[in-house]
Parts: structure tokens; sequence; C-alpha cells
């Protein structure tokens, strides 16, 4: 794994895929730690109440730089996915 430079953000410089992500909302955390995600971007996403979400954490120089929410019934397909051909390769 390559070591970013300095001057770069945790998920890289690489401009190439600017239509894929971009700021929804900025929102701010109280003083218990939670935060609303805003009714906009809940129906964007089809996020309903009681909806799970799997928080992925990104390190630069040891500390957290950014957060990924991703619904949590298709992150276990994503995880499916990733690990089952290599799965099948040392089973076989």
């Amino acid at each position: 794994m390559t070591k970013q430079k300095k001057d770069e953000n945790c998920c890289g410089s690489d401009q190439k895929n600017t239509g894929c992500c971009g700021v929804e909302a900025v929102v701010t955390v109280d003083e218990r730690g939670q935060m609303v995600l805003p009714k906009e971007l809940r129906e964007k996403a089809k996020i309903k109440a009681g909806d799970k979400l799997a928080i992925i954490s990104f390190e630069k120089d040891g500390d957290v730089c950014c957060f990924s929410l991703i619904k949590a019934d298709q992150f276990g397909g994503m995880v499916k996915d990733f690990l089952g051909p290599m799965m099948k390769d040392i089973v076989d």
C-alpha cells in the first residue's frame, strides 16, 4: 500500500470520479453525540425509521478523517460479493 502525500485528503485527490459523491449536507453533532440526517437526504437514499447503517471510517496519519454510511443490508451483500470468490478459491 502506498503512503499518501501529506497535502492530499484521506479520500484521495483523484478528481476523475467527481460524479460519484459530493457534499449532501452539513450536520451538527449534539451534546449526546447524535446528529440528524436531513429529510431530503433520507428520502433520496430511501432511508426509513429503523433502517440500520454501517459506519465505515477512514484514517490518515492515525486520525479518523472521514466516515462513510452504507445501508447494512447492502453492506452484507458487498462483503459476500467481495469475500465469496476468495473463499471459494480457498475451499476448493
